[in-house]
């Protein structure tokens, strides 16, 4: 009798271990389900913040580009006003020195130029 007392002793140790052990992995997947479901979010909270940085750095630099090219435009109208006032100026000062060969280089001038245009 005192084998079998034992041994239902025993059986139900183990038992009683095995429900420890059940629990504890129940337990621990409990905290590595939350763990993966807190290091997922993380990931998802990352990669959308890094999508709007270069977001705004795609804006920022568009920005910059468009500002940059306005300025090159307005930096190019001044100087082009100025050699076209410095060309009038010249030509002004030519035409009062020699009327006739300011018409011969205004013919040469223009028949290079449109000779230019023509050949394209």
């Amino acid at each position: 009798m005192s084998l079998n007392a034992a041994l239902a002793v025993s059986d139900s140790g183990t038992v009683e271990a095995l429900k420890r052990v059940k629990a504890t992995e129940a337990e621990w997947e409990s905290k590595v389900a939350e763990a993966r479901a807190h290091s997922d979010a993380a990931a998802r909270r990352l990669r959308d913040e890094t999508e709007a940085a270069v977001q705004a750095a795609q804006a920022l630099a568009d920005q910059e580009r468009s500002q940059a090219v306005q300025a090159a435009r307005t930096s190019a109208d001044v100087e082009a006003q100025q050699i076209r006032a410095e060309g009038t100026k010249a030509a002004e000062a030519a035409g009062r020195e020699d009327p006739k060969g300011l018409q011969a280089k205004r013919a040469a001038i223009l028949a290079a130029i449109l000779g230019e245009f023509g050949s394209d």
